[in-house]
């Protein structure tokens, strides 16, 4: 089983930018597919973005798609959410996932592996 361990979250100012990390360890972390999804106080988790094996795919939810970019660094097993235009509505405790496919997934279920989670706080 994969571990993963996210980071980079914190305070910041709408319109303000932040960068998440996820590092995996433990098993063939190279070999998943990897996600990040959030949850908000009071809100159920869904669906931010997506990450292929390759890297060579990503999808993204409607409301971040233009401010947030999903990427993966194999040789440090780490993949990165790049969140720039924050808004106070991206506040959220911030999930990253993993899954042993090579195609990324848009659901909770299909992800096996799942980190703690890094919070961010975007203020108006």
């Amino acid at each position: 089983q994969v571990q993963l361990v996210e980071s980079g979250g914190g305070l910041v100012q709408a319109g303000g930018s932040l960068r998440l990390s996820c590092a995996a360890s433990g098993g063939t972390s190279s070999t998943y597919a990897m996600a990040w999804f959030r949850q908000a106080p009071g809100k159920e988790r869904e669906f931010v973005a997506a990450i292929s094996w390759t890297g060579s795919s990503a999808e993204y939810r409607d409301s971040v798609k233009g401010r947030f970019t999903i990427s993966r660094d194999f040789a440090k097993s780490t993949i990165y959410l790049q969140m720039n235009g924050l808004k106070p509505e991206d506040t959220a405790l911030y999930y990253c996932a993993g899954r042993r496919r090579m195609r990324l997934a848009y659901y909770q279920h299909e992800y096996d592996s799942w980190g703690q989670g890094t919070q961010v706080t975007v203020s108006s």
